[in-house]
């Protein structure tokens, strides 16, 4: 089989880039799986202190 492709075929490393990018995506995806509720809670908190403060700048507008 290495005479029909040659031997550059079997040294070339190019698919590694590839397979250590699906790693990170998959340890990202477990990541964000795991702490999922903790961002949910961060990103409604932000978003309600936003919403508070916006409520004060528009009463001092008004």
């Amino acid at each position: 089989m290495k005479d029909y492709y040659g031997e550059s075929f079997w040294e070339e490393e190019d698919g590694v880039g590839i397979i250590e990018i699906i790693l990170i995506l998959v340890v990202l995806v477990a990541l964000v799986l795991l702490f999922k509720d903790n961002v949910v809670e961060l990103v409604q908190n932000a978003f309600s202190k936003i919403n508070t403060d916006t409520e004060g700048i528009e009463s001092e507008i008004k």
